[in-house]
């Protein structure tokens, strides 16, 4: 019964086999913004690259090359820079992945009026795609002792009060 069913699919699609369509991994951008975002590869591809160079929890360095997290913010209307004040400066912004994983940043330790720091949405590491499980996009935090916020798999920005 089962092959029949099989063979008759095949031929009512011209005797091709259709392959599942798997939707593109995407990163959404919401919260306290003026302009929700969802980013795709394509989309991502379409603005400014940035690479950084950081120990992985291998301990060796690693170049890793993406978007600067304070752009994709930047692009979707998040405060910084000297609206970065007052009531503001109680901003947060929460990282998700796609396994459930959570880590939570102020808004100056992104903003390069604060901080000197990049912190990175890779989509490659030393000029690869980033490997399964890992990507397609990873948070990527330079300076930090443990890479304990080094989010894979990343799908949401949030962006909120803590009030």
């Amino acid at each position: 019964m089962i092959k029949t069913w099989l063979l008759a699919s095949i031929i009512c699609c011209g005797g091709m086999l259709v392959q599942a369509q798997t939707k593109p991994a995407t990163i959404t951008v919401n919260g306290e913004v003026t302009t929700p975002l969802t980013l795709t590869l394509e989309s991502l591809n379409q603005m400014k690259k940035s690479s950084v160079t950081a120990a992985d929890k291998d301990g060796k360095s690693h170049v890793y090359s993406g978007v600067a997290l304070y752009d994709i913010l930047q692009a979707a209307g998040v405060t910084f820079g000297s609206a970065l004040r007052g009531e503001n400066m109680a901003k947060y912004l929460l990282v998700k992945s796609g396994d459930g994983y959570e880590v939570l940043f102020s808004l100056p330790e992104i903003d390069p009026a604060f901080n000197d720091k990049t912190i990175l949405v890779a989509m490659e590491s030393d000029g690869q795609a980033l490997p399964q499980g890992k990507g397609p996009y990873r948070l990527v935090v330079p300076g930090e002792k443990r890479p304990a916020r080094w989010v894979w798999e990343v799908t949401t920005l949030t962006v909120g009060f803590a009030k």
